[in-house]
């Protein structure tokens, strides 16, 4: 039976804060800790708001990232995850600013698998909205 939870302490070791290591990396640009928390042969996919798709090896993903230039923030909410033993599905809204100026929001999907070493990505699926986003309930970047 699954079991939907709400992220709980900033400390908890589950698959929502796997997800959360991410961005802390990605703000980092720190291409080593992206590659570390994706399985072998993950993805990183994003869907924006004209249904163009995009697919990327998480390891271009993670050169991407140690290759980015500027100040990146990327913040979650709403964040619900499913979790059944060893796999779940981090879902969350979002928001992306570079250099302190709001980019674009969406909903981060994350597919999750616990390993002997912890939760690992195995893929991470985004949509990319330039425009009508809700409000976000964090407020502009203060960082």
């Amino acid at each position: 039976m699954f079991s939907a939870s709400f992220v709980r302490a900033a400390d908890d070791q589950g698959p929502a804060q796997a997800a959360q290591k991410l961005f802390d990396a990605m703000r980092a640009h720190d291409r080593a800790a992206v590659s570390a928390l994706f399985i072998p042969g993950s993805t990183v996919a994003s869907v924006d708001a004209d249904s163009k798709v995009s697919v990327m090896p998480a390891e271009d993903f993670a050169m991407r990232v140690g290759n980015g230039k500027g100040d990146w923030l990327e913040r979650i909410w709403n964040t619900q995850v499913l979790e059944h033993g060893s796999i779940a599905v981090v879902w969350a809204e979002y928001d992306f600013h570079l250099n302190r100026k709001f980019s674009h929001c969406g909903i981060d999907s994350f597919s999750m698998l616990k390993t002997a070493s912890g939760w690992k990505i195995a893929g991470v699926s985004d949509t990319r909205e330039v425009s009508g986003c809700r409000p976000r309930p964090l407020g502009p970047p203060t960082q």
